[in-house]
């Protein structure tokens, strides 16, 4: 087990190394739109009503998987059951700040009521304090309480320097993470492509095993390209259906 001073400089190195390399030219766009974006719905007066609709839409226009509140999992999973599409829960959302064992029942639970993927937010005080004994401990845990079901990071790129996402982004793969992600959107600010591909180029490292999602502010067919080109392998957005209508692509013909 690293301490805080092999962590500092472990980071300090990836931090030196992801800021010395270069982005690639553009990534590729998805044999799949629609499968790269989680269609979301997380407001705080989201109805039951709303919830079937989001639902029904992933299912019309072949969304990866609805993200909600993990009180709507159950419904969702039931909702979603036979479909092509999954239900995705949050947790610790939106701020990060409870204690890792807090995390680690609340995903457990969204994970035996259906959950098949979890999005997490990391506690933002021990990432900025550099306490990062601290901060992947908060990861490990919700990582193991879900175990086998991938696990998004979310690190509330909003607040970090360029040196703070690379930290957090190699603390969560170092960690276990499925995904690093952007924003929660509850906070202001929005995914870019340099934070995006910022992001990229830490996990990269592992080969692939460390996926990246864009999150927050994604509103637009355009603004979606632009994040995927940047190297999004997934789109979290609310805007799922204006994105699709927008681009020429329509239900049934992908």
């Amino acid at each position: 087990m690293r301490s805080n001073e092999d962590w500092k400089a472990a980071v300090k190195a990836k931090i030196d190394e992801v800021l010395a390399s270069a982005n690639p030219a553009e990534y590729p766009p998805p044999a799949s739109l629609p499968a790269t974006i989680d269609h979301t719905l997380l407001k705080p007066d989201a109805t039951p009503a709303q919830i079937n609709a989001l639902c029904d839409e992933a299912i019309e226009y072949g969304f990866k998987s609805c993200c909600v509140n993990g009180s709507y999992i159950p419904q969702v999973a039931e909702r979603l059951q036979g479909t092509g599409a999954i239900p995705c829960a949050v947790v610790g959302f939106p701020l990060g700040a409870m204690k890792p064992s807090v995390k680690a029942f609340e995903a457990q639970e969204a994970v035996r009521d259906g959950a098949k993927e979890v999005d997490m937010v990391l506690h933002i005080g021990h990432l900025k304090s550099r306490d990062y004994v601290c901060l992947y401990a908060d990861i490990e845990a919700v990582v193991g309480a879900c175990s086998p079901i991938p696990v998004k990071v979310i690190l509330e790129t909003v607040f970090l320097t360029d040196e703070e996402k690379i930290a957090a982004s190699f603390v969560a793969a170092e960690a276990g993470a499925a995904f690093v992600k952007t924003c929660t959107g509850f906070a202001g600010g929005a995914a870019s492509p340099g934070d995006v591909a910022l992001l990229k180029r830490t996990v990269a490292y592992k080969d692939g095993a460390v996926l990246v999602k864009a999150s927050a502010g994604v509103r637009t067919y355009e603004k979606c390209l632009e994040v995927i080109k940047a190297g999004a392998d997934r789109v979290g957005t609310s805007s799922g259906v204006a994105i699709m209508e927008k681009s020429d692509l329509v239900p049934g013909s992908y």
